[in-house]
Formats: structure tokens, sequence, C-alpha cells
């Protein structure tokens, strides 16, 4: 198992230094570049020290950690023996990045590891856009009678075009014999297809078999009803969309654990899909579908898609909450653009309508004059 941790180091390292190497290149700064990297190699080698010192939980402090309150849970973890250990989270306070710990009575780490899928958001760079704990979870996921370790964090990034948003990002400790280890493979699936929301997709993916990821690869509609699609028909209808002709709108849950994953198709006339939505985001659940509009609302001539829905999600208290959403899809010549402006200008509320919302955005773009649909 130090082979394996000493591999993945290396292989964490090269990439470190590829993305690196590639941006001082890209500078033509040879001479700055080289110095550059000398300066990363120098944080990065403190940064793991830092974490290596650390042997007993009196020194995750001392080393640059703190402790996420409210993620200290007792646990058996059976090839670390019968008797009661301690699971603990901690963030490098310098960079963001998440490390867990196993402790036993006495204080003395069991295991420790920093490889974990959240600290690999943005690829060499040792700060992580990496902001709280969202969930932990312990369980056999694998079936092989030993308890397992599911972790889903929430990060912002700070810049590119996802800047300010928060997302959530799912992984799985497998325990083995004495330590964990992790299958990247799972765990990209599990965030490329949206299936981190709450540990319990992530077990249901990981422990039945319950995958969500043929509603992002689907090719037709024909497959996405084999898989288990459920149409919403009263929003099921068809309209014209200039360049893209006329196309079903279909919108549809697939149920995974307890939770309504939410879709939206656009699909031809040969049943083939042309385009997909998501607009639950990072929503756990569909809780009731309020319309789904296409109507040009920007001014362009060309008809834009508008999904207003209410979406629940666990609160910090552990309480349901339930949200109202509107997304829009602005048509462009090539397909569709999401809106980012119109949420930051106007935020909806339970007691909105969708002609209400139509409005609201047409007078956004500056164009009140009504639309005759189809």
């Amino acid at each position: 198992m130090e082979k394996l941790r000493t591999a993945a180091l290396a292989c964490c390292l090269a990439c470190l230094f590829m993305a690196c190497a590639i941006t001082a290149y890209a500078a033509g700064q040879t001479g700055e570049g080289e110095v550059f990297l000398e300066e990363l190699n120098a944080r990065y080698e403190e940064y793991q020290a830092r974490f290596e010192a650390i042997e007993t939980v009196e020194d995750i402090g001392q080393n640059g950690y703190e402790i996420i309150q409210g993620q200290t849970f007792p646990v058996v973890m059976e090839s670390f023996g019968e008797e009661e250990i301690s699971f603990l989270a901690a963030f490098d306070v310098n960079y963001r990045r998440l490390a867990v710990f196993l402790a036993d009575g006495e204080g003395n780490i069991l295991y420790k590891t920093d490889r974990l899928e959240t600290n690999n958001r943005i690829l060499g760079q040792l700060e992580q856009p990496t902001r709280e704990m969202a969930a932990v979870s312990f369980a056999d996921v694998n079936g092989d009678g030993l308890t397992d370790i599911v972790l889903i964090t929430k990060c912002v990034n700070d810049t590119g075009g996802y800047a300010g948003k928060a997302y959530k990002v799912g992984d799985v400790l497998f325990q083995g014999d004495g330590d964990f280890y992790r299958d990247w493979r799972i765990s990209d699936k599990i965030n490329r297809f949206d299936m981190n929301k709450n540990a319990n997709c992530i077990i249901s993916y990981v422990r039945d078999g319950c995958s969500a990821e043929f509603l992002y690869t689907a090719e037709t509609l024909e497959e996405l009803l084999q898989n288990g699609f459920s149409i919403i028909e009263e929003q099921h209808y068809t309209r014209n969309f200039e360049k893209l002709g006329r196309l079903q709108v279909v919108p549809g849950v697939f149920r995974i654990s307890e939770y309504d994953i939410f879709m939206v198709y656009l699909v031809n006339a040969q049943g083939n899909i042309v385009w997909r939505f998501q607009p639950m985001g990072d929503y756990d659940n569909l809780y009731s579908l309020r319309g789904i509009n296409g109507r040009d609302v920007d001014g362009d001539g060309m008809k834009d898609l508008i999904v207003f829905g209410r979406y629940s999600y666990e609160g910090p208290d552990g309480h349901i909450q339930v949200d109202s959403q509107c997304a829009i899809y602005y048509q462009r010549t090539g397909g569709f653009d999401i809106d980012t402006e119109f949420s930051k200008y106007y935020q909806c509320t339970e007691e909105d309508t969708m002609e209400v919302l139509v409005q609201k955005i047409r007078e956004y773009w500056g164009w009140q004059v009504e639309e005759t649909q189809e």
C-alpha cells in the first residue's frame, strides 16, 4: 500500500509540474519559469512535510490544519480492530486542501490521506476551491464486508466561467487491509454525471449500479425511456425552434435513491436528441415543475426556453428546504446559451408564475411587446 501512496504522489507531482511547465513555456520566460517551478516545488515540499508530520490529533492544528467542526464521528473500521475510532476531516488553512484522518482513543493517527478528488479541481495549483464539507457517510458500498467512506464537498471557483457558483464534488474511500484506496474512474463518473448530490445517490450508484450516466450520453428518446426516464406529460409539447426546426420539448425525471433528477430534452421528428438541459443544477431533487415555455424573450427573433421549477435540498440543519428557480436558455445559431445575468438581477419566489417571469425577463431585455405563441 505504501508503494501505491508513493506512486500516487509521483503522479500528482508530475501533473503539477507539467501544468506549471506549460504555463512557464507559454509565457516565454525560461529563466523566470525555472524560478517559478523551484518556488512551487519548495512550497509543495513544505506542504507535504507538514502533512507527513501529523502523527497525533494534536499535531493536526500544529501543522497548519483546522479540524472541521461537526465532521468528527465515532466509527468502527473492521480492518482497524473492533474498537471505535474517530473520523476527522480538516482543511489546510493556506491552500484549502482537504485531509481526512482516523485516530484511536489516545489520539494517535491510524490513517490519513489528502489524495482526494476535491484536491484536484485545479490541476497544477496547490490552492484548491474547496469551501466546506457537505456530507460524510459510512457504508459498505462494494460488498466486501468492510465499511467505506463517502465524502461530498462544496467548491467555489474564484475565476473562470463558473466563478462564484457553488458545486459539489463526491468521492469514495474504499477500506482495504488497514488502509483505504480510491478508484478515480468511479469518482470521475460520480462527478461528471451529477451523481454527487448526496451520499445516497453515490451509494446507489457504487453499491447498486443505479447510474444516471445515460441521461447525458443517450442519443435517442427511445434510449432514455428504456433506461427508466419518465416523461412529465403535462409539459411535453412541440415547438418550432427556427434554425433547429420543429422539436419536441421533453421534460422528465430519473429516480436514483429517493431523488428525482430532472432533465429537459429537445427531440426531433426522428426521435433523436438535439439538445439537453439540466435546470436543477446542484439541487438534490425536483420538488415540482411550474412550467416550461418556448418563447423569444431576448428579442432576437428566435425562441428561447424558460424552465420554472421548485427544487429541494438538505439544509445545514438537516431539514429539507425548497427553492424556486428559473432557468433560461437563449437560442443561438448553433444551439443554446444558458442565462447568467437575469438570475443575478431577479430572485424567483414561490408566488411567481410563468407569465410573470416571462414579462420580467422581457422587461430586463428592454423589449415589452408581447409575442403570439403557437
